[in-house]
């Protein structure tokens, strides 16, 4: 069973709802709408998902009336003419909500609910201070190259920015317990700090690391509600995506900080696990070895204990994965492969004396696989003289396929087995996808996977180049 099926078909139906309220009534009127339909659209991590859907009449006048809750969380309402507007929703789903066609934020207006009081309040100034950066953006850029002037400029931009830090704190010491400012929070980056070498200049490295341990220090990861805000979702593109090297080593280290954190929640838990692990699933993922990432988080997270989605033969699923792949990931020491040639002698990878070994996997019926061996054959050609040696195995073919495919493309010049049963590479070295190339150096250690052809060489050079040093 594919791991993204496997994750996915939990990922969404579990999480727990709130002690709410027992019914709903939210009354709303957007002066000049048209009547239509008007759709209930909710936020789950980064997915948009319909809810429900009501009718707006010819005044603007549409509600929501029911007995059971809405569960808490950031919604949209989409209007008969494809406009939106927004809402929080906690556990009182009781209020009124009016504003007009013209500007549906501006004019907003709510009663009872703090929520989105706040909210609108935020917006309000977003919007102002979105319209207030234009100018002063516009109007720098046009300037003249005074640092007198430029200055005035960036004063002016400091003040928007300390005005929004003003409303926030507001916020906080007023409402510290409300949804809102929970979720606001939560969306909130730390400052950088000045953090300066021995020399006086800033250390980037110091100050990125310290900006990483502050990135979660004011989100709640006990708080279920923030499940169905953008806001998780958000932290995480940015905390693994941006702010992590992609490389596998930097990777799992950030995720197993958050992932580890995140187990105070179980729904939380099972979302920022599958997120992350779900990025660097097999196929998915363009970082060369991501599937480490992939490993390192079934491995030590998809337990009985942790995994509560899953049942006992799921879990034996994982765990299968995870066995298939965990020999194949960058550094691992590359395992020896024992077949029959085309003369029906048996060959080994380890019996090879060149100083690099590339492991090719392929199947003659693949196109890619078609389109990437003459490429391979040219390289081989070019780097066979300096210590390279080419290590063909054919996957899912008959004798005779694999024969005329070898005469086909001429790749008789480097070593070609052929195991019917697959079992010489099962659990050495995980092909998802193919054609599949592994490059192994003298110490047959795995330098490098997932590759086209003309990367290999780019490979090889840096590890001569660090060997070298």
């Amino acid at each position: 069973m594919r791991g993204s099926i496997l994750l996915l078909l939990f990922m969404f139906g579990t999480v727990c709802l709130f002690s709410q309220k027992d019914s709903v009534e939210i009354r709303c009127k957007v002066e000049g709408l048209k009547s239509g339909t008007v759709k209930l659209i909710s936020v789950f991590g980064d997915q948009n998902l319909f809810v429900d859907s009501t009718f707006s009449n010819a005044q603007g006048e549409f509600e929501w009336i029911r007995k059971k809750p809405y569960h808490p969380g950031y919604y949209y309402l989409i209007l008969p003419d494809y406009t939106n507007f927004h809402m929080i929703l906690d556990t009182d789903q009781h209020f009124s909500m009016f504003t007009t066609k013209e500007d549906l934020i501006g004019n907003m207006r709510i009663k009872d609910c703090i929520d989105n009081q706040l909210l609108y309040e935020s917006l309000k100034l977003q919007l102002k201070h979105e319209i207030a950066m234009d100018s002063l953006n516009t109007m720098k850029n046009s300037a003249p190259n005074d640092s007198l002037v430029l200055d005035k400029f960036d004063l002016g931009i400091k003040q928007i920015i300390d005005e929004k830090k003003r409303q926030m704190e507001g916020f906080i010491k007023k409402y510290s317990d409300a949804f809102f400012v929970k979720f606001k929070r939560a969306g909130q980056n730390p400052d950088l700090m000045n953090l300066r070498n021995a020399k006086g200049e800033v250390d980037r490295d110091r100050q990125l690391e310290m900006y990483r341990l502050a990135f979660w220090d004011n989100v709640d990861l006990s708080d279920t509600r923030l499940l169905y805000t953008p806001v998780l979702v958000n932290k995480l593109k940015k905390f693994i995506l941006e702010l992590t090297p992609q490389h596998p080593d930097s990777i799992i280290r950030q995720a197993d900080y958050i992932i580890k954190k995140s187990l105070v929640n179980k729904e939380i838990f099972q979302f920022v696990s599958n997120w992350i692990a779900l990025n660097y699933e097999p196929t998915k993922t363009k970082v060369m070895d991501g599937e480490a990432v992939f490993v390192f988080i079934l491995d030590k997270y998809f337990t009985k204990e942790n995994a509560f989605w899953m049942d006992e033969k799921e879990l034996a699923a994982i765990k299968k994965k995870v066995f298939e792949m965990k020999s194949s990931c960058l550094g691992c020491q590359g395992q020896d492969i024992i077949s029959t040639d085309l003369n029906g002698l048996t060959r080994s990878v380890y019996e090879l004396k060149e100083d690099y070994v590339i492991v090719y996997m392929y199947d003659p019926d693949c196109d890619h696989c078609q389109k990437e061996t003459p490429q391979l054959l040219q390289f081989y050609k070019e780097w066979k003289s300096k210590g390279v040696e080419i290590f063909a195995v054919v996957l899912n073919s008959t004798d005779q396929k694999w024969r005329d495919f070898v005469k086909k493309y001429q790749t008789d010049v480097w070593i070609n087995v052929h195991d019917p049963t697959n079992r010489s590479i099962y659990a050495k070295y995980f092909v998802d996808i193919t054609p599949e190339i592994y490059v192994l150096n003298k110490e047959r250690k795995i330098i490098g996977k997932n590759l086209k052809p003309d990367q290999i060489k780019l490979i090889i050079e840096k590890d001569l180049k660090e060997k070298s040093k």
